[in-house]
This record gives C-alpha cells, structure tokens and sequence, in this order.
C-alpha cells in the first residue's frame, strides 16, 4: 500500500514544493502562500458571493432612505439656526434665562415658556406611562382574542384622533371636572412647593375656581390622552414579541400569569418600553394645538401646576406667528430652534438609553 506520507521543502527561489510517495511533483505552491505554510498559520481563503440585482436595489433604497432622514433633519436645523441668528444675536446667553418676550423692544426669552414646555411634557407622562403600560399588558397577557382585537383597533384609532379634538374635549369638559381636584390637592398638598397656588384660599369654599383652570396640570392631561395610545401601542407590540420559549419555561417552573409577566415579558421589552415613553415624550415636547387651546400664556416662570397660567414653546410661536415683524420673526425662529435641539437631546438620550437595554438581548430563545 503506497504511503501518504508528505515532505516538503522551501527553495531559494520562494517556492514551496511538496513531495508524496509516488508523486515528487504534487503540492506545488505559489510563492505568495509559501511563507505563511512555512510560518505554520493557516492561510484564511476569501469568500465572495454575489448579492444579486435584488439585495444591490434594497441596499441601495435602504442607504438613500437613511440619507435622506438625515439630510431633511440637518436641513431643518439649519434652516431654523439660519432665520435664527439675527434674534441669537441681539440676545446673546440672555435668551435662555429672560422670561419675558418682547422682541421689539430688545426684551425677550424662552425661561418661562422652557419651564412651561417641561413643566407639561413631563406631567403629560406622569399619567400616560402607567396608563400605556397597564393597557399594553392587559391587551397583550389578558384579553381575550376577539376582545384583544377590538382594543387593538380602539388604541390604534385614539392615535389617529386630531390633537385639536382633545383640545377641544380638554377644554368644555375636563376644565371643569379637573377643578375639585387641584382644589383638593392644593389645600392638603400646598406645602409642597409645586402644588401651592397663589391667591387661593383654602378655608374658603366661595373662593373663585378661576384660580385652578387654565393651569399645567390641565394641559398634561390632555397631552397624556394624545401619547397614551401611541406609547401603548409600542408597548404592547413589543410585549408581544416575547419568546414563547420562556414564557412556557417560567409556567413549568411554576410561575403565575403575573411572575410570568415579571421574569421574561418586562425583562425582555425593557428597551421598548423606554423607547415608547421617549417617542411620546417627544411629541409632548413639541404638541401645540390641543396646549393652546386650553392653557393661559403667561410669560412669567410658573413652578406651581396647579395654578393658572403657564406657557409652552409652540404655543408662543402659534400665538405670535401672524403677529411677528421681521425681529420678532427672528426671535420665534430661535424658540423653535431650542426646541427643535431639545427634542433632538431628548431622542439621541432615548436611543442610547435602548442601544444599552435592548429587548431581547439577553434572551436566549
């Protein structure tokens, strides 16, 4: 039987020859090879495949699409910085700590409608969140079928609602049914500082209810009743998604429907949830219509959520668009342009935030 047995040997002239019984001319290899066989490393060989005219024009849209977002949001900007820098200006650093606006006479800020802006958007989350989240679960882990699909379809219509129908819903009919409570909390809570109001007494119950409307905490719930159902239908898609693998692991260990829920459906959508409250977040930033129409613009720094009077960045621009010169004009394009990098501070935050949390990452189903 003839042997398998191989030597090989490294010429001067770079050439690496190999011999086997019975064959003295077999293994002959190129130069370029000879030192990296001789070195004792494997030589890795390049693979190539062809995509294909398919995966080359999906390529193609799917880097153009991204490009253009891109490009439409530096456009934005910088048209908005553009009309921007004669209001920047004048201002200066000024511009983020003056409350009071007057262009015109060279007196002129975002502090209070800033805080106003924060002040709603973050109260508008404060009762959307539990809201979205309990009504994400319930529709995800509880519904029935039929019943799932009929609250599915109710959420994803409540999201199609325009703002101004809130607005108007705010304003004839929860304006008033939101009086007895700020009343309630401002006379048991007013020592604390955010729930006092001025001017109201709380002994006296033929004090005008003047005082609680028109105020921030009205605003956020009529902001709260726009986001809910976007942050809601996010959750439970998410929630969704959830490996059946694990979830039936947990019910063999014997977990219940809420452990369940606990150990692998929260655990796993960790990063939709904060990405769903994030992108509502950003809408509460930036909502105008249904603020405008319920609040009482004061350009005053407004702590108090209770009370009447408060503020918000795209209300002023509603307010004083058709009103503006070519200054003032100026000076509500700096407005939107701090809301427009502060919406942006918001989403880059958000995504960092679900990069580091991403749902399923540790999931081994």
């Amino acid at each position: 039987m003839p042997s398998l047995k191989r030597s090989r040997r490294l010429t001067d002239d770079g050439v690496l020859h190999g011999s086997a019984d019975g064959d003295p001319s077999a293994g002959t290899v190129a130069g370029p090879l000879a030192a990296p066989a001789a070195a004792g490393g494997d030589v890795p060989r390049r693979l190539y495949a062809d995509p294909g005219l398919p995966d080359k024009v999906f390529r193609t849209v799917a880097r153009s699409g991204g490009t253009l977002v891109l490009l439409v949001m530096l456009l934005v900007g910088g048209f908005l910085f553009a009309r921007a820098r004669l209001a920047l200006a004048d201002a200066g650093w000024s511009f983020l700590t003056t409350s009071q606006w007057a262009p015109d006479a060279g007196n002129f800020g975002i502090a209070a409608v800033l805080v106003g802006t924060i002040l709603i958007a973050l109260i508008a989350i404060g009762f959307a969140f539990p809201l979205a989240l309990g009504s994400a679960l319930y529709i995800s882990e509880y519904a029935s079928p039929r019943l799932r699909r009929t609250l599915i379809s109710v959420v994803d219509l409540m999201a199609a609602v325009p703002s101004v129908v809130y607005g108007l819903f705010g304003f004839f009919f929860l304006q008033d049914k939101v009086v007895p409570t700020a009343r309630w909390i401002a006379t048991y809570l007013g020592w604390i500082p955010v729930f006092g109001v001025e001017g109201a007494d709380p002994d006296d119950p033929l004090s005008p209810p003047s005082v609680y409307t028109s105020s921030s905490m009205l605003a956020g719930l009529v902001v709260a009743m726009m986001i809910a159902p976007i942050i809601c239908s996010i959750m439970r898609e998410v929630f969704s998604q959830a490996p059946a693998g694990e979830r039936e692991g947990a019910y063999a260990l014997g977990a219940t429907r809420w452990g369940m829920i606990r150990s692998v459906v929260l655990p796993f959508a960790k990063g939709g949830i904060i990405g769903g409250t994030m992108l509502g977040l950003g809408r509460a930033l930036g909502e105008t219509i249904g603020v405008f129409m319920v609040i009482s613009l004061t350009f005053d720094v407004q702590w108090h959520v209770l009370q009447a009077g408060t503020s918000s960045v795209s209300s002023l621009i509603a307010l004083r668009y058709g009103e503006a010169g070519e200054f003032g004009m100026s000076a509500l394009m700096a407005a939107g342009f701090a809301l427009f990098v502060m919406t942006l501070i918001v989403n880059f935050a958000a995504s960092s935030i679900v990069a580091r949390s991403r749902s399923g990452a540790s999931s081994d189903a």
